[in-house]
Order: C-alpha cells, then sequence, then structure tokens
C-alpha cells in the first residue's frame, strides 16, 4: 500500500495532528474542512451560505492538490451544529455537484472546531 499526504498552500493548514488529505493509490481521503481562510488566517462568520462557501473551496483546493476535482468525489460527509441549516448549506453544496452527485450523509453533532456551523470532508478517486 502506498500512502502519501497531500498538501495545498490554497487551504487552511490543519489545526492538530492530521493532514489535509492522504492519498492511497487513486483513492483520497480529505479531512473535515471548516470555513478557514487561508489568506487570512480567520473563520468566515458571516451567514452559513458564506461558511458553507468558504468549507467547499477549501475541499476544492485541496482536491485539486492531488489532481483532482469535485467530479472525483465518491462520498461526503456533512457536519453541521444545527440541522436546522441543512437547507441552505445543502443550497451552496448543490452547486458544487451539479451532475452524479456523491453519496453522502449528513449529521447533526452537538459542538465542532472552533465552534463553526459546518464541517464536510470527502473522499474521492481519480
Amino acid at each position: 500500500m502506498t500512502k502519501s499526504v497531500v498538501y495545498s498552500d490554497q487551504a487552511p493548514e490543519p489545526i492538530g495532528p492530521y493532514s489535509q488529505a492522504i492519498q492511497s493509490g487513486n483513492i483520497l481521503f480529505v479531512s473535515g474542512q471548516i470555513a478557514i481562510n487561508r489568506a487570512t488566517g480567520q473563520l468566515v462568520t458571516g451567514t452559513i451560505p458564506e461558511e458553507t462557501e468558504q468549507v467547499m473551496k477549501n475541499l476544492k483546493a485541496v482536491l485539486q492538490a492531488a489532481g483532482m476535482d469535485f467530479s472525483h468525489v465518491v462520498k461526503c460527509s456533512i457536519f453541521l451544529n444545527d440541522m436546522n441549516n441543512f437547507p441552505v448549506v445543502n443550497e451552496v453544496y448543490g452547486k458544487y455537484f451539479t451532475a452524479n452527485p456523491p453519496a453522502r450523509e449528513t449529521v447533526e453533532v452537538s459542538r465542532l472546531p472552533k465552534d463553526v456551523n459546518v464541517e464536510i470532508s470527502c473522499i474521492a478517486v481519480k
């Protein structure tokens, strides 16, 4: 088994002992992304759509670092601190998966890193 770290200087630095993504063969495992703007190092804390948009931009940056894009994503996990935000998050998320969307689960959790509202991870295959 080959295992390599994938790193994007366009996505936030990990805030703990983990990698932005790990590639094993043709499978990419992208760690959960939150709404940290890499350029400023600050959380995007405006509206739920703005926060979700930043999360998706971070995922895109990591996918691109591995030579992939959203068309390669086969599975996403969405974590919300409030399921009432689901329709808004789903609308922003859907803009990135217009054809053949990946498998997915969305769950409400009691708390997320840095007290954000949304975190998304994904698995992609090249």
